[in-house]
């Protein structure tokens, strides 16, 4: 009751702060400012009440009869517990007693001794014990009467001084209930007048032209507020949909802004209208459309009306002639300042659907419609909103927070409806789920005695449950030991073929055909023979071709010649399989966690991956008998775009090595996995790095002749030096700024990866 109470008055002091503080945000209106200030008071005054009164209560109930149970009841107890036991020993002694034989007179005598001794104790501690008994009950009637008569005592005082204070507040909550029937009655009156006013323009609208909003048409150049005209307009995007997008403009200050809702900072369409134009656009579609021309970019504007457009063209130009007006330091002294929100190029760019991340309710639709996802995957909350990225479960809002807490090492939460989710990532959750991770980490949970709770539960059992599970691992299905030779146990990694995904393509098809004695890297902007053989079926045109090759040409010329050969993991990915098929059957028992990781990477099964991380594997664990690579140049070697974002959520070491000096940058341009490729540069890979035979993954690249990677390593080479040379800070190869060459860079990367996403 007191630990209640003490939460009721903490609940009550927050009631009455918001109290107070809309007393502060209601200064304007006398009449509820002052009441609220004085039923604040009031309030707060009964709270401390409150408070009294639970501390009566906890000095003259809870601390009294405690020390009652604690003491006196304990050594009541205590002789209770001696009393018994001298009760057994003269039973027994009696039994000795009566066994005694007639002709062993010896015996007789021991036993009436010992029965003789027992009886005097007993009696004695029966006395001591019927003593201590009479002393518990008489205290025990003083110790309830006097706590209770306390704790009645502070009931008394604390109801006579609320009625005090109350009787005192008497006279104002009369007055103020005179008042409020007044502003009833005036509230009454003022709204049979609205509807009368508002049945009167009803009547007048009906012969209204509602084809236009005659409240935008005129605008103001003068306006003390600056705000030449504003209202909606339609807007098209730059991107390759040209999607019309309805936003709120205004011209203020000589600029075109606009603004997606209402606290969104304002974007700067035209930062000076002096150096722009405006003329109505009759060639296209959509009717009512007008262009804003300024020397970098253009802007197609659509209103909603024939008369919003000629007043909103007219606008445009009163505002430039407005601005040639005005002196250059007035002009530019009421500026907005750009850096509030990015360029309009910057976020038409942004608005191509594969660059998105997909958010809302899409999302969480997608993820939950997984097998076992409708509910949370560690108390069964229904509609999970939240989620682990590295351990591909669903989570509700409490359970998130526990998992939260426990740590990013141990689990990622993200929002499914607040959160950005890049495609690589929602499939991935869409590829495990509640019920896969739960076969994992539940396998021998009936097992263990312990019981699983749901919904209801307290956050204190949820919490035992989620350490037990994720971090101490208590529900791991164990291998057995003790019948390994009886009844060998056998495991399969099966590669996930789903139906959604391309089955692999053969050997010989996935060998990079390379000429011999082909010139130089420099050379690929100019001789027009090799653009043609150099240029496959790719994302990019000819002519973006043409303007990134001449950007490298003066700094590719020492790349030398290439030679006639094929990849050499291209070519010995033929025995990938046979290999695949060679580890098939293998006793569970003598796999090492690590092992098993690398063979489930290279297979492409998540599930097995899952296990061997959850049995303990390390992510960038090192196989010494296989050149030193790790599970990610494993799930590089096996094609799953999926399975390395799962390593990476997990902590892999995008630019760990091998024997050979390769990282899986190298890896993956070697095999031409050009989805892997921008998932490594998107991490941070370092394409820098070199390999024993010196060759970075642009020379090889360059020397597979795989034109979409060397123009994705190009362009990364290109933002970083544009970075550089704009002393942006970040780790090299890392994705960060947002210079339009940055955003154009990362628009390109997340293009890629959402196409070679069903081939994982």
């Amino acid at each position: 009751m007191v630990e209640a109470g003490k939460a009721y008055v903490s609940t009550s002091r927050l009631f009455v702060s918001g109290v107070r503080e809309l007393s502060q945000q209601c200064r304007g209106d006398t009449v509820i400012s002052e009441c609220l200030q004085r039923f604040g008071d009031s309030l707060q005054e009964v709270v401390n009440y409150h408070m009294i009164l639970f501390d009566q209560a906890q000095r003259s109930v809870r601390q009294q009869l405690h020390n009652f149970v604690k003491e006196d009841v304990r050594k009541f107890k205590e002789t209770k517990k001696q009393f018994d036991k001298v009760r057994e020993d003269l039973e027994l002694s009696l039994v000795r007693n009566a066994q005694a034989p007639r002709h062993r007179p010896h015996e007789v005598e021991e036993a009436t001794g010992a029965l003789t001794l027992t009886r005097k104790c007993f009696r004695h501690l029966a006395l001591d014990y019927v003593l201590q008994i009479n002393v518990l009950q008489a205290k025990k009637k003083f110790e309830i009467l006097d706590s209770m008569l306390s704790f009645m005592h502070a009931q008394s005082s604390f109801f006579q001084q609320g009625h005090s204070l109350l009787h005192q507040l008497d006279p104002y909550m009369k007055k103020l209930a005179a008042e409020l029937d007044q502003l009833v009655i005036d509230s009454a009156v003022e709204k049979r007048e609205m509807e009368r006013k508002h049945a009167a323009i009803q009547q007048r609208t009906l012969l209204q032209d509602f084809s236009y909003d005659e409240s935008k048409v005129e605008f103001d150049v003068d306006a003390p507020s600056g705000v030449v005209m504003e209202g909606y307009l339609f807007k098209r995007a730059s991107n390759a949909f040209k999607t019309w997008n309805r936003r709120w403009f205004s011209i203020q200050n000589s600029q075109l802004v606009y603004q997606k809702k209402l606290k969104d900072a304002l974007t700067v369409v035209v930062d000076d209208l002096r150096l722009c134009s405006v003329k109505p656009c009759e060639d296209t579609e959509r009717r009512f459309c007008f262009e804003v021309v300024s020397p970098t970019k253009s802007c197609m504007l659509q209103a909603d009306s024939e008369k919003l457009r000629q007043a909103w063209v007219q606008a445009v130009q009163a505002s430039i002639a407005s601005a040639y007006r005005e002196s250059p330091d007035s002009c530019y002294s009421e500026r907005l300042d750009r850096t509030a929100s990015p360029s309009t190029s910057s976020i038409d760019s942004a608005t191509d659907p594969r660059e998105r991340s997909v958010k809302g309710e899409s999302v969480l639709q997608r993820v939950q419609n997984v097998a076992g996802n409708s509910q949370c995957g560690d108390c069964g909350q229904p509609d999970p909103r939240w989620a682990s990225i590295n351990l591909g479960v669903l989570l509700c809002i409490e359970c998130s927070g526990i998992h939260r807490s426990l740590g990013v090492h141990c689990s990622k939460v993200r929002s499914l409806t607040l959160d950005s989710w890049e495609p690589e990532l929602l499939k991935l959750m869409c590829e495990l789920g509640n019920s896969t991770v739960n076969q994992i980490y539940e396998a021998q949970f009936e097992g263990t005695g312990s019981r699983k709770p749901s919904a209801s539960s307290p956050r204190q059992d949820k919490e035992a449950w989620i350490k037990d599970k994720y971090v101490e691992k208590k529900f791991l299905r164990k291998a057995p030991v003790a019948q390994a030779r009886e009844a060998p146990r056998r495991w399969r990694a099966q590669k996930c073929l789903r139906p959604h995904s391309s089955p692999r393509v053969p050997a010989a098809r996935r060998k990079v055909r390379l000429e011999p004695a082909l010139p130089c890297v420099a050379a690929l902007s100019s001789v027009g023979t090799l653009e043609h053989r150099f240029r496959r079926d790719s994302l990019f045109c000819p002519d973006e071709l043409d303007s990134l090759f001449s950007y490298f040409d003066a700094g590719a010329a020492g790349a030398g010649p290439r030679k006639g050969v094929e990849s050499e993991e291209s070519s010995g990915e033929a025995d990938g399989d046979a290999e695949a098929e060679a580890w098939g059957l293998a006793d569970v028992r003598e796999l090492h966690p690590g092992l098993l990781a690398h063979r489930a990477a290279r297979a492409r099964d998540l599930p097995a991956l899952a296990a061997a991380l959850a049995h303990g594997a390390e992510v960038n664990w090192a196989d010494a008998e296989d050149e030193g690579k790790t599970p990610l140049v494993q799930a590089v070697l096996g094609g799953s775009l999926i399975v390395c974002e799962f390593l990476l959520q997990n902590g892999a070491d995008v630019n760990q090595r091998d024997s050979r000096g390769r990282a899986p940058l190298h890896h993956a341009t070697l095999l031409g996995r050009t989805g892997q490729v921008c998932l490594f540069l998107k991490r941070g890979a370092d394409q820098h790095a070199l390999d024993q035979e010196q060759r970075d993954p642009l020379a090889i690249a360059v020397q597979a002749a795989n034109a979409d990677i060397v123009t994705l390593l190009r362009l990364a080479r290109m933002a970083e030096e544009m970075r550089e040379a704009e002393a942006v800070p970040g780790p090299p190869g890392a994705l960060a700024g947002s210079s339009p060459t940055e955003l154009q860079f990362r628009r390109c990367i997340q293009e890629f990866i959402s196409l070679h996403l069903e081939e994982s």
